[in-house]
């Protein structure tokens, strides 16, 4: 505050030097300085001084209350979004924890963003004042851009950070300077363009799995926002939602000719490719150039489905949701062991085998955010019990869109369950650089022939393998299957082959 008022002493005392010159030099006569004014007798026009505007009619009106000063002790500083690792330059904006004008402090979750790979939260590096977001949820955001700008104590701010300049005055005018480190480049926000209706991911897949235009859904959500709710309707009723939406435009003169009732035509929409599926269209070309080859077969698991009926309530008692799936990636644990080929990749230069030391088995899941495949790290160390209770831990962060990338590295081995959608066999696609995957089918009840000839109804369970045939033969993954289904249809192998 002493610095304004000091400020203000000068310009005033500066302007009155100027303004007396100049009456004297025109015939002007006595001068008062007093709260910013200088009365003098003059012609009635205007002279600019600077900054100060000197009325010749006796009025000298300094602009200090538009002068615009920085206090030294406080600097805006842009808050960069860090790299989050793996090579990605781009990301999403999720959600916003926080608001122009909120008080955020050092390490507080100030964003949700989600790359290709995984949701991430973006935490402060500051203790500040949120100046701006750079961004809208829905948005893409550049790693390495301004998310936000922060003003900070100048002591705190990064030595990185562009420092805006001192304030200072000229005698012909007034200079504002402001890095352009410090704002959202123009190219960020064209880049923030993306997705005009403001929505969630989770319901722009609803939407685009049914196939519907979200511009001719009725949003409810604050400041235009569709919710899931809002799909739903509209997949319920969408002459409702064209009704509503039609109540919003001006309306057409009435033409003299009744057109007949037809089938609204949609047109084609076009849709950034963005997170998720720019991983999943990578994964896919990469994986056109290796050789697949599949082999399929069918197990009998009602012994395995007695077993899991006993350990369940004993799983249950410790918190643990005991499931087959535990006993299948066991399964394929027990198997590569004696299999290792199936646990390896080839070098890039394809001079190499390389085979990998633990067992990261990896399982599809379809999330909020997409399909997914988190690991379960080193199952060759784990108990059946240890697995599903890891299991249990990945399908929840999956359920809440919060995989880590941790969990989402690493995997040597893949399964996909797609028996609990449906259909029996598949022909999966490999995830590179693994040389193998399974996906397992539904199990059903089916009527077969006993060693005397005699209908014996079985539990039979549909497996689906793919190899790369550049590493893995057509025998190698045979008898890996034999072994993997010994134990399924004889858990008590299990017993005998833990430690």
């Amino acid at each position: 505050m002493q610095f304004h008022k000091n400020l203000a002493r000068t310009l005033i005392s500066a302007t009155a030097k100027k303004a007396a010159t100049t009456s004297a030099r025109r015939g002007g006569v006595s001068m008062m300085v007093a709260s910013g004014t200088i009365n003098s007798s003059s012609c009635n026009k205007k002279v600019n001084f600077g900054s100060t505007l000197v009325h010749q009619s006796g009025v000298v009106t300094s602009s200090i209350k538009n002068y615009h000063t920085t206090n030294s002790n406080k600097k805006v500083v842009p808050f960069l979004l860090a790299d989050i690792g793996e090579g990605i330059t781009k990301v999403e904006v999720v959600k916003w924890f926080i608001k122009e004008g909120d008080h955020i402090e050092q390490f507080q979750n100030v964003a949700e963003v989600m790359s290709d790979k995984a949701n991430v939260e973006i935490s402060s590096r500051f203790d500040g004042i949120v100046k701006k977001l750079c961004y809208k949820v829905g948005d893409i955001a550049n790693v390495g851009a301004p998310l936000i700008e922060i003003e900070v104590a100048d002591s705190t701010a990064s030595p990185t950070a562009s420092t805006p300049s001192s304030t200072s005055t000229t005698e012909t005018k007034t200079t504002t300077t402001t890095s352009s480190s410090t704002s959202c480049s123009s190219s960020d926000l064209a880049e923030a363009s993306f997705g005009k209706t403001l929505t969630t991911p989770a319901v722009r897949r609803i939407a685009r799995e049914n196939n519907i235009d979200l511009t001719k859904v009725q949003a409810t959500g604050r400041n235009g926002r569709v919710l899931k709710e809002d799909v739903l309707s509209y997949l319920e009723n969408p002459t409702k939602h064209t009704e509503k939406q039609s109540e919003k435009v001006a309306a057409v003169p009435e033409q003299t000719t009744t057109a007949a009732p037809s089938t609204p035509v949609v047109g084609d929409r076009r849709e950034p490719v963005r997170g998720l599926m720019r991983t999943m269209i990578k994964t896919m070309n990469a994986a056109t150039k290796v050789p697949h080859f599949g082999y399929k077969d069918e197990v009998y698991v009602d012994n395995l489905m007695t077993l899991r009926n006993h350990l369940k309530k004993t799983a249950e008692r410790q918190g643990v949701k005991l499931s087959y799936m535990p006993f299948i990636i066991k399964a394929v644990s027990l198997a590569l062991k004696e299999y290792p080929v199936l646990n390896s990749s080839l070098s890039e230069d394809e001079s190499e085998i390389i085979y990998k030391g633990e067992h990261n088995i990896g399982v599809a899941m379809d999330t909020p955010n997409g399909l997914l495949v988190p690991n379960i790290k080193s199952v060759q160390n784990k108990s059946i019990l240890e697995i599903a209770a890891e299991l249990n831990r990945l399908q929840e962060l999956g359920k809440q869109g919060k995989l880590g990338s941790n969990d989402l590295r690493g995997g040597t081995f893949t399964l996909s369950n797609i028996g609990t959608i449906g259909g029996t066999y598949a022909d999966p696609i490999l995830s590179i650089p693994e040389v193998c995957i399974g996906a397992i089918g539904m199990i059903k009840k089916t009527a077969t022939f006993d060693s005397h000839n005699n209908v014996v109804p079985k539990h039979i369970m549909y497996m689906s393998w793919a190899a790369d045939h550049r590493v893995v033969d057509g025998a190698t993954m045979a008898r890996f299957s034999n072994v993997w289904k010994e134990y399924l249809e004889n858990p008590d192998n299990f017993i005998v082959a833990l430690k």
